[in-house]
């Protein structure tokens, strides 16, 4: 079962088991997969959805830092409560060592000299990490392995 079936399958779920919280956020997910096929005119795949979801997570985080340095624990508690239920529908992260042994493979991969060859890292990367790691720790991740290099 794709990423997309096993979403409509949890809101059908969470329907039934009248649970407000994760019915809305689910329906976010939803309209934001059916705005992207609309505007795009394609179906898509699992790893669309996880950049939706990705996105959605990053929006969460943003506005939770917001939310709580402007007072609002309220609002802040809120958006912890989706974010709880945006994660579980990531696949496992990547250990900080695995990372590191990705990141020292694609800079011998690349054949990569300095700082300017970070884009043929970080091309060789994402499509191996994207959606198990934060993509701006791998970045930083690169930045130092370049310039010790």
């Amino acid at each position: 079962m794709g990423l997309k079936e096993q979403i409509t399958e949890d809101m059908k779920a969470a329907m039934r088991a009248k649970d407000t919280a994760k019915l809305g956020t689910i329906r976010l997910i939803t309209a934001a997969m059916k705005q992207k096929e609309v505007d795009e005119r394609i179906e898509l795949n699992d790893a669309q959805v996880l950049a939706i979801i990705e996105k959605m997570i990053k929006q969460r985080k943003d506005s939770i830092t917001r939310f709580e340095a402007g007072g609002r624990q309220d609002l802040a508690d809120i958006e912890k409560a989706e974010l709880v239920i945006l994660t579980t529908y990531m696949p496992a992260g990547v250990s900080e060592a695995e990372i590191q042994a990705e990141v020292a493979a694609a800079v011998s991969a690349s054949g990569a000299a300095g700082a300017q060859d970070m884009g043929k890292v970080i091309a060789i990367l994402k499509p191996k990490l994207a959606g198990r790691a934060d993509m701006t720790a791998v970045s930083a991740m690169v930045k130092t392995a370049l310039t010790n290099a």
